[in-house]
């Protein structure tokens, strides 16, 4: 038995594809752990989403910010965007189903020393803080109002963790720390804007696992959403998204040895509409 921890899929179907034969993944012998944005962009998020369905218990999901954002687009409080691929899925007959299940899925998920997450942490939190603050989102998303949800969840505002924060704030800090952060400051406040290579944050801010008090150290921390950082496996930090999309990589790391298992895109890429 094997878990292999694997970055952002983003529709890319046949990469993954390519990549599971790599590692010779079992579902009845092996685990996944997928770190987010399963879909949007790519040219196959119907087939990935199905895919990722059907593995039932051999796969851990946490949401990252394109599958929230096509949950959006799928109940009608959004508009698609222009470079969005999610016309397949939203004509799909399984659409409904499709939807249910991916807002089951966790957003922060933590076992043994490893913790999974899409984009990152704020300082303030521990892991086991994290779990408790995600579990608040996740219990929104599972319950009848998850619709309340959908219908306020974009915004930047906050920018910083309070624990005096109510009600949609509240969930929409967690949110967006879990599934959109990038760079903050040393005690926390977030910024959206910058996208490019961790060592050119905006002045005052640093990339959020540089925070010099950032609580959640005891834990080797898995994510993604950052595809100028690329890969990074540290004692306690695993980054994971070599830009499939972009004509990168699709990488996977076994948990148990760290090893990294890589597909080249770049051949992919330039036989499809990724872009």
């Amino acid at each position: 038995m094997a878990t292999y921890a694997i970055g952002d899929i983003q529709g890319c179907f046949q990469g993954l594809q390519l990549l599971l034969r790599q590692i010779d993944f079992d579902p009845a012998r092996d685990r996944l752990w997928l770190v987010g944005d399963l879909l949007n962009r790519g040219p196959d998020s119907l087939a990935v989403l199905r895919w990722a369905r059907g593995l039932g218990d051999s796969a851990v999901v946490v949401l990252g910010n394109h599958d929230l954002h096509f949950l959006a687009v799928a109940y009608g409080f959004v508009k698609p965007h222009r470079k969005d691929t999610l016309d397949a899925l939203l004509a799909a007959p399984d659409k409904n189903e499709l939807c249910d299940w991916l807002r089951r899925q966790h957003l922060f998920y933590a076992e043994g020393e490893y913790a999974l997450v899409h984009a990152g942490l704020l300082p303030q939190w521990t892991v086991k803080k994290a779990l408790a603050l995600a579990g608040e989102v996740e219990a929104q998303l599972r319950g009848k109002r998850y619709l309340d949800f959908f219908a306020r969840m974009y915004g930047n505002e906050p920018i910083a963790w309070s624990k005096d924060l109510r009600g949609m704030a509240r969930l929409r800090l967690i949110t967006n720390a879990m599934t959109r952060l990038r760079c903050c400051t040393p005690e926390g406040e977030m910024e959206f804007g910058h996208k490019g290579p961790p060592e050119i944050c905006p002045p005052g801010y640093l990339p959020w696992y540089e925070a010099p008090n950032r609580r959640s150290r005891d834990a080797t921390i898995i994510f993604g959403h950052w595809s100028a950082l690329g890969l990074e496996v540290r004692s306690n930090l695993i980054a994971l998204d070599t830009g499939c999309l972009w004509g990168g990589y699709l990488t996977a790391v076994r948990l148990e040895d760290r090893q990294v298992f890589q597909v080249s895109c770049k051949a992919l890429a330039g036989s499809t509409r990724w872009q």
